[in-house]
Order: structure tokens, then sequence, then C-alpha cells
């Protein structure tokens, strides 16, 4: 399945959860529920706000860490599609 978000929405593939970054960022096993870290797959070209474009910093490919409660999980041709906003997102890793 082909989805491409508009905005600032980042569809994100959340199988690879991990206590340990690759830079060394350990995630505590009491915020390990509070925080995931998700591969984006796809990405959108970013917003408008005040009449200036936002561009995108996440990059498709990019690991990132952003709160679970942002997530927004959605039901796509039977299959479930998590998305984030940027804004939303803490950081990228690695």
């Amino acid at each position: 399945m082909k989805i491409k978000p508009l905005s600032d929405y980042i569809v994100v593939d959340t199988n690879e959860k991990a206590e340990t970054t690759k830079s060394g960022f350990i995630l505590p096993s009491a915020s390990a529920d509070k925080y995931v870290t998700a591969k984006a797959v796809a990405v959108g070209k970013g917003a408008t706000a005040f009449g200036k474009q936002i561009d995108m910093e996440v990059k498709e490919g990019d690991m990132i860490l952003y709160p679970q409660s942002a997530a927004l999980t959605v039901k796509v041709c039977g299959e479930e599609v998590t998305m984030v906003r940027q804004s939303d997102v803490l950081a990228i890793i690695g």
C-alpha cells in the first residue's frame, strides 16, 4: 500500500522499538511506554503558519522519537497506519 501524507504529517513504522538507540541514548523502562522510536516511511511537504512555509526537517528513513500519545492510528485498506505531526516529534535519532 502506498500512502502520501499531507501537510506536516509523517507515516511511521513502529515495529522497530529499541530501549537503547544507535547513538547511545538509553530510554529508561519507566519512559518506554511514554515515548516511541519509529522509522519515518513517508513524509508530507510541510505546513504553513502565519503565511510562512514551514519545511519538513524529518526525512524518509529517519528514526524519530515522539510521545506515544501524539500518535494517530488509522486503518487504510485494512492495514493499520500510524501517523504523527512533525511538531510532535521530539528528536531525530542517529
